[in-house]
């Protein structure tokens, strides 16, 4: 960085409805896989952090579960982690639908965002699902709802205009150093990133049969060599869910397993030897204790030192 470069740094928030793709855009801006998804909503527990260093400037993106009716202590985690975001933040990203119907869900972030002096973007997402000429419909019926700073229309599957979205976003950062080094892409522990990795892999082949009811611990991360050994464990409520976790002769974990390890070896860079196993514990998502220790901790707070 040269002496005379004025150079920004801050942070941003994606929020949103469940399941309208800020875990996609957000791995595709930093440029790589950290954040997991899938086609369930409320896939995001955590508020994940990742970071992007450019020449000129330094963005810490803020992943935060949807903004959802909460139907437990999880849920009621998840909404709290999302909207204390909202005033800690110099950019909001509110990721929507490429829709002009504004339902329930989008009304309640409105009055939220009324509430927030923090600079909001509209990010129209999955533009790639649309004729270009209905995206000017979209923005129309939104602008009348809300004063916002930018409105971005991307496609975060495909990459579409997020380029644009980026220079809009340094743009509207305060003039600062880097928080990070350059090279930190996250500040989520390896452990936690593995068991995401593993999750995302349940809920997608377990589909509709075992929703939101698990949740994945790492016991061990050992490395011998060159073979990094894992020992995790998938957690779920009820006995019958944990047959359907395993299936017939244990297909299924080892199905969920092959399909988890070659994501784990890219992101540590080595072989993985990777060992499931599958409890219950009954109504975990209504446990504090066993909400903080699957790591969903209402305390975490954001630190800008």
């Amino acid at each position: 960085m040269k002496e005379d470069t004025v150079y920004k740094s801050g942070f941003v928030t994606l929020i949103g409805r469940p399941n309208v793709g800020k875990s996609t855009l957000m791995n595709h801006l930093i440029g790589q896989k950290i954040a997991i998804t899938s086609n369930k909503p409320q896939t995001t527990r955590n508020r994940i952090q990742t970071v992007l260093t450019l020449d000129n400037a330094q963005i810490v993106f803020l992943d935060t579960p949807g903004i959802h009716k909460a139907k437990n202590k999880l849920g009621n985690y998840m909404v709290n982690v999302a909207e204390h975001t909202l005033n800690e933040v110099d950019v909001i990203l509110w990721l929507v639908e490429p829709t002009n119907y504004i339902g329930a869900g989008e009304r309640h972030i409105i009055e939220q965002l009324k509430k927030t002096k923090t600079p909001v973007f509209l990010v129209i997402n999955k533009t790639d699902t649309v004729k270009r000429e209905e995206v000017l419909t979209f923005i129309d019926t939104y602008r009348k709802e809300l004063d916002f700073q930018e409105i971005v229309p991307v496609s975060a599957l495909k990459g579409d205009n997020t380029e644009e979205l980026v220079k809009c976003i340094v743009a509207y950062l305060p003039e600062g150093q880097p928080f990070y080094d350059e090279d930190t892409v996250t500040d989520q522990p390896m452990r936690q990133i593995v068991a995401e990795l593993i999750r995302e892999k349940a809920l997608r082949l377990l589909e509709e049969e075992i929703p939101h009811g698990i949740a994945v611990s790492v016991e061990s991360m050992k490395e011998k060599g060159r073979i990094c050994h894992i020992d995790a464990t998938i957690v779920c409520e009820r006995e019958s869910h944990k047959g359907i976790v395993i299936g017939k002769g244990g297909q299924m974990l080892k199905k969920i397993g092959s399909k988890a390890r070659p994501e784990i070896e890219d992101l540590l860079e080595m072989q993985v030897n990777l060992q499931l196993w599958v409890k219950v514990k009954k109504d975990w998502r209504d446990s504090d204790f066993l909400l903080k220790n699957f790591g969903y901790n209402p305390g975490d707070g954001m630190s800008r030192e």
